[in-house]
């Protein structure tokens, strides 16, 4: 992983620069590389980085996370915190009270 600077953000935009720890060109980081923080970045904040190339063969930051901050839990493996997992868990739990209130009944 690299480590460097947010240089700067803009947060209506979702996009900003990090300046290399290593003195090199400031390479542009997407929100999308930040997937699963816990908060969104603020300048000054030390971001480790891989590097890849845009479609355009410009440089950009991937697979990104801020230094010191928690990655959500909800982006662990078998978590069930998504809107679609918690809507079949409702329906399951619905069918097996309708069961027990038919059999009982």
């Amino acid at each position: 992983m690299i480590k460097g600077v947010l240089k700067t953000w803009k947060e209506d935009r979702g996009f900003g620069f990090i300046s290399p720890d290593d003195g090199g060109r400031d390479v542009f980081i997407h929100i999308s590389a930040l997937k699963g923080t816990s908060r969104r970045p603020v300048t000054g904040d030390v971001i480790y980085y891989q590097v890849a190339r845009d479609n355009r063969g410009k440089f950009k930051a991937v697979n990104a996370h801020i230094d010191g901050v928690e990655i959500r839990e909800d982006k662990a493996p078998g978590f069930m915190t998504t809107k679609k997992n918690i809507m079949l868990l409702a329906l399951a739990l619905a069918v097996i009270v309708a069961v027990v209130v038919f059999v009982a009944g």
